[in-house]
């Protein structure tokens, strides 16, 4: 035979091997490990096959000539079970591959060699990585076997923490400000410490700037801008801010996307994922914080982040939920003809950032500074309770006193929406502390937030009747502001779950009290919040409004009023004859139906295989029954079936259970 035969042979037997082996386990093995394995098969043990052949006197010698006087029958059979065992040896070693490497979890080879430079670099910034958290202490919290720090330790490591994360670059930056707003889950030390993460980073050069407006824009800057200053207003870690002027000469700042900041941060953030599945799968406490799914969320956002058209479509929405007052409060306007994903031209706002306006509001009255303040108090807590859309990032920094007097409002890359419900239970809260109810307050807590087991709600009561003593006469710093931040200091300690957006609302209140603070210390916060908060109920109380709120709820109960007296009458009609039943459907959802048909299947498989074994030993060792053929006797060549049946079941089972979607038995998901 010659060599090319001999190999084309060898594939045809492997692709046969294969497609039986892929049909046998019942899942949708690699072709590449399911050939490999089949040329094993079909060579390697090709010559055990025979000598096995050769033992059960089927064979005379390796010419393969069957033994004079055997059956033919008998010896197609005998053949056709050496060669199933064959099979089945492949499918043990594909079950051992499934486990160690699943199918899926490795790239295929022209993939492989094509991300061979990008895997050398995320491997050596994966080594940096670790290099930095082991540098700072932090490698025993990676490999699982630090625990969470508490007491006095959690300040050491949280600023251990925060000092790792500026050192390993902008994406870790933004992962510790996120985190800084969930203390519910990291904890008030870490939270604070993470607070105060900032990047230091050099402006880009303006060629680079330059090339990114031109992508965007479609054609040369100097075609939109009559001028652009080269130099930065400001630079942060992805972006940075020019001053420039359209061609009909208003002023506008562009928001410029640094040119490699996408590419670092998309391949930090599968860093971060990576090392979420690690601490998840490898720590109690990973698993407690669900830190993978806490790396998703981060990812959406950042994803979101880099995409300033999502900042613009924030803005557009923030500025709809604004309305006139004495002092307007506003934010810039959006040149949406010329944005695009990397860029975004902004109205210039002129004037100067609360955090350094010291000066300026010096100069303005007590009167103007006081309405000030409670016009800024009064549009948040509109856009948190009324509308719904805010400001999720409201520091000092972020807030304008503009040149004509106006407040406004920057960078709304941060924006938090919350649910009519979510709103609904802030706004009970907010009238049950006006009125001082500390068990109305403590029902709106439960009704907004994930209660914990074992919670003792007269506990909470009491700490919420605590907070609220302080605030009502008073002595509570900061108005809501305070407020709010003691109240999620509160729920925090006492082991409460905090959806994302509600947090968002609770760090953006307690971030607006040191802004309002600036802007007049002398304010009675406590007084303005109880005028704002009064001020907007009687809105939503107003003839109008109430008006349209009941037309909305008249709307969804029509339908079930209609159908009330009829189903009151049927049901009437049903007791009087004693044919009142309530019918309950146990798995009644199609996905509990299906995974409990999976875990009989699986069962029944399991039993299936154990009983074939049993029973194949025991024929196997009996060597009796009727001679079929000279020196092979019946009783043996059924156990030897049998035991292969129990072999190839236990192996579906097995190969099943390693994958990662071992829910699925037998084409039905879970």
């Amino acid at each position: 035979m010659t060599p090319l035969l001999f190999a084309l042979t060898g594939l045809v037997n492997a692709i046969i091997l294969g497609f039986v082996s892929r049909r046998l386990l019942g899942v949708p093995v690699g072709w590449p490990r399911t050939i490999l394995v089949s040329l094993f098969v079909s060579t390697g043990l090709g010559r055990a096959a025979q000598e096995a052949a050769i033992s059960l006197g089927v064979l005379v010698d390796e010419t393969g000539e069957l033994v004079p006087g055997r059956s033919p029958v008998v010896a197609a059979l005998l053949l056709s079970l050496v060669g199933a065992w064959a099979v089945a040896i492949g499918l043990a070693l594909l079950v051992v591959l499934e486990a160690l490497v699943p199918t899926g979890s490795l790239p295929g080879p022209v993939a492989l060699v094509r991300g061979l430079p990008a895997r050398y670099r995320r491997a050596r910034r994966y080594a940096r990585i670790m290099a930095i958290a082991t540098r700072h202490g932090l490698g025993g919290f990676l490999r699982g076997r630090s625990r969470l720090p508490e007491g006095e330790d959690a300040p050491r490591v949280a600023r251990a923490l925060r000092l790792a994360f500026t050192e390993a670059g902008v994406t870790f930056v933004k992962l510790g400000q996120m985190l800084s707003t969930r203390p519910d889950l990291v904890g008030p030390e870490f939270a604070r410490e993470l607070g105060r993460l900032t990047a230091d980073v050099e402006p880009e050069p303006w060629p680079a700037i330059r090339r990114t407006l031109t992508e965007e824009l479609g054609r040369d800057p100097s075609e939109v801008f009559a001028e652009v200053e080269e130099q930065p207003l400001a630079a942060a870690s992805v972006a940075q801010v020019h001053r420039a002027r359209l061609a009909d000469g208003t002023r506008v700042v562009l928001k410029v996307q640094r040119s490699g900041a996408a590419a670092q941060v998309r391949a930090d953030v599968d860093i971060v994922r990576r090392l979420a599945r690690r601490i998840e799968r490898s720590t109690a406490w990973g698993r407690r914080l669900r830190v993978r799914a806490l790396a998703d969320g981060f990812a959406e956002s950042l994803d979101q982040e880099l995409d300033y058209r999502v900042e613009a479509a924030n803005t557009h929405a923030v500025a709809a939920s604004l309305r006139a007052g004495r002092v307007p409060v506003r934010v810039p306007r959006v040149y949406d003809e010329w944005s695009g994903p990397r860029v975004l031209v902004l109205e210039e706002v002129v004037g100067t950032p609360v955090a350094r306006a010291g000066a300026v509001l010096a100069g303005l009255s007590p009167e103007t500074r006081a309405a000030m303040a409670r016009e800024l108090l009064g549009t948040v807590l509109r856009q948190v309770l009324d509308t719904g859309v805010f400001h999720a990032d409201l520091h000092a920094g972020n807030v304008v006193v503009a040149d004509d007097g106006s407040l406004a409002l920057l960078d709304l890359g941060a924006v938090g929406r919350l649910d009519s419900a979510a709103r609904a239970g802030l706004a009970r809260l907010v009238l049950a502390v006006d009125r001082g109810d500390s068990l109305a307050a403590t029902d709106a807590l439960l009704e907004v937030l994930d209660r914990p087991a074992g919670l003792d709600d007269r506990e909470v009561e009491r700490d919420v009747g605590v907070v609220l003593g302080r605030y009502r006469f008073g002595s509570g710093p900061g108005g809501p502001a305070g407020l709010f931040g003691e109240l999620l200091a509160l729920v925090v300690r006492h082991g409460f779950g905090v959806p994302p957006q509600l947090a968002a609302a609770f760090r953006a209140l307690g971030a607006l009290e040191g802004t309002l603070r600036l802007v007049d210390p002398g304010a009675d916060l406590v007084t303005a919040s109880r005028e704002a908060g009064r001020e907007l109920f009687a809105e939503r109380l107003g003839p109008e409004r109430l008006k349209g709120d009941l037309l909305e709820q008249a709307a969804r109960l029509l339908p079930v009023l209609q159908r009330l007296p009829r189903r009151l009458d049927a049901m009437t009609l049903a007791a009087q004859r004693g044919e009142l039943s309530v019918n309950v459907r146990v798995l009644a959802d199609e996905q509990d139906r299906s995974f409990v048909t999976g875990l009989v299947q699986q069962l029944t498989v399991a039993l299936l295989s154990a009983a074939a074994a049993v029973s194949g030993i025991l024929l196997v060792v009996s060597g009796g029954g009727a001679e079929i053929s000279p020196g092979v006797r019946l009783l043996p060549v059924l156990g030897a079936t049998l035991f292969l049946f129990a072999f190839v079941l236990a192996a579906r089972a097995l190969v099943l259970a390693f994958r990662h979607d071992a829910s699925t038995w037998w084409g039905v998901r879970r």
